[in-house]
Order: structure tokens, then sequence, then C-alpha cells
């Protein structure tokens, strides 16, 4: 099978350590209202690191007030995320594995977080080092994130299973990773999977969830681990394999279920790496909007 994406994953611990050095003493400005950007796996990052808006919604004029925009776009080419920079009238900072691209060379401050262009179309290991490169540029102490990931690394994979449903269940501050997690086995594995905020899934959506449904629950911590506790019990009463996943940073919590991705891939003889966009009718998709 090729291993591209698996690799990337394998790869983090060291990718992550190089994190605190390239931040040195850079720090995003100290009292002003700082909002983070992006498109897809770059939009969950920048949610993982704070207030967080759509590209999309911002070149709307949607968006929060605030004084500094974070943008992440790994290859910094993003359209709407360009767009999104371009529209905003305060001070500028781009979290990228490319120094040179179209939008590196509007901002007013080019942050690269990873040494190299992550490969594999599935982005595991720029996703890690873009929250890394944005809560140390708030101040966040990350140096201990590459021993957390390489213990989440050598933990008992989460398995997988035939089931050709899923779910990915968490409230605040999981939500980068429940989002992620269903993209990742979406794009990876093209299995069906649901994102849930755990007080949404126990007000109406669990007429849908029955036994044919894995389901995943982050547990949060206080009250937010009550109601996962909860969502457990009532998940169980409906049969759902379910399993109860232990919270602790987003960087770590997602190394699960990237490994999930790719051992469902491979369980299920696809290629991770491409997302599809070397397959037809998906390419076309692709391309019908650029």
């Amino acid at each position: 099978m090729p291993g591209l994406t698996r690799a990337a994953i394998a790869a983090q611990p060291a990718w992550l350590r190089e994190v605190p050095e390239r931040v040195g003493d850079r720090r995003l400005p100290e009292g002003a209202r700082v909002l983070f950007t992006g498109c897809g796996t770059s939009f969950h990052a920048a949610l993982a690191c704070g207030p967080a808006a759509q590209a999309l919604d911002l070149v709307q004029g949607l968006g929060p007030e605030a004084d500094v925009l974070v943008a992440v776009s790994h290859e910094g080419g993003t359209r709407l995320t360009l767009e999104a920079v371009e529209s905003f009238p305060g001070e500028t900072w781009l979290i990228t594995g490319a120094a040179d691209s179209a939008i590196a060379k509007v901002v007013d401050h080019v942050f690269v977080a990873t040494p190299e262009i992550e490969e594999s179309y599935c982005h595991t290991v720029s996703y890690t080092c873009a929250i890394a490169a944005g809560r140390a540029l708030l101040d966040e102490d990350v140096s201990r994130l590459p021993e957390l990931v390489e213990q989440e690394l050598a933990a008992p994979p989460l398995g997988a299973s035939e089931h050709e449903r899923f779910a990915v269940v968490g409230g605040a501050p999981d939500t980068s990773t429940v989002l992620e997690a269903v993209l990742k086995l979406r794009e990876g594995a093209h299995v069906a999977v649901e994102s849930h905020h755990t007080e949404q899934l126990l007000h109406g959506h669990l007429a849908a969830i029955d036994a044919t449904v894995r389901c995943f629950v982050l547990e949060g911590t206080r009250r937010a681990a009550e109601r996962a506790a909860d969502a457990m019990r009532a998940l169980a009463e409906l049969g759902s394999p379910s399993t109860l996943v232990p919270t602790r940073h987003p960087v770590v919590d997602i190394v699960r279920f990237q490994r999930l991705a790719v051992d469902l891939a491979d369980a299920r003889g696809i290629d991770a790496d491409k997302i599809r966009w070397d397959e037809e009718p998906w390419d076309r998709a692709r391309r019908a909007y650029g």
C-alpha cells in the first residue's frame, strides 16, 4: 500500500520538536484581539488555536471583530484564505509550510511551521504542527507535545472494523478534534462519518443511530465528561459499538483518528494519500470549482 500518510503520522514527534525553536521569541501582539482562519484541515487547525472563522465567512464580512488575523494554509495558496487576508484591515499573519506563496506575499508576517511540504493530500503532520505553532505564538508551552504524541503513537490503536457508518462525538474545547477526525476518516478511508456535538447528539440525533454505527465519544472534562458518560450509556442502549476516548490536547487527541484512517484504508485496499484526487469522477468534481 502507498504509505505517505502513515509516514507523515510517524514523523509528527520529530517535526513538532522543531516548532519551539522555529517560534523562538516571536509572539502575536499582546492584548490584541486575535482571530484565526483557514479552509478544510487548516480551518480545523485554526479552530484548535483560538477564536476562528471560516475564510468564506470573513470574505462575506460575517466574522467577529479582530485586530490580528492569523491565516493557516499549508501550501499558502488557498483561494478563499487569500481573499480573507486581502480583505482584512488589520495586521495579518500566515502559518504555513511554504515561505514563498501567494498568501505569504500579502501578509505582514510569515511563520513556517514545518521543515517541508507534506506530500500526502490527507494532511496530518502539517495539521498538528500548525496547531503547535499557533498556540506557541500565543505563548503556550508546546515543548511536551512531541513526547505526548510519541506515547499516542505507541498506544493500542482504535482498530479497523467493517462498519460502513461512523460517528465522532464531542463538545468544546474538542470541536476541532471532532471535525478533523471526521475529515481524516472521510478523506483517507472514504467511509460515511458524522460529527456531533455531545449535547446535540442527546437532543435528537440519536434517532438516526443504531447498532450499525460505530461511535467514538471524546470524553472532555468537568460537566462535558459527565455528558459524555451520558452519551455512552445512551449509545449502549442502542447497541452501538462505542468507545469513550480520553482527551488531553488537540495535537495529541487527533493522532488516534489519523491512525484509524490509515488502518481502515489499508484494510479496505484504499490509497489514503490521494483522497481520490486521482480517481474519476472525484477529480472532475475537484476541478469543477478549482
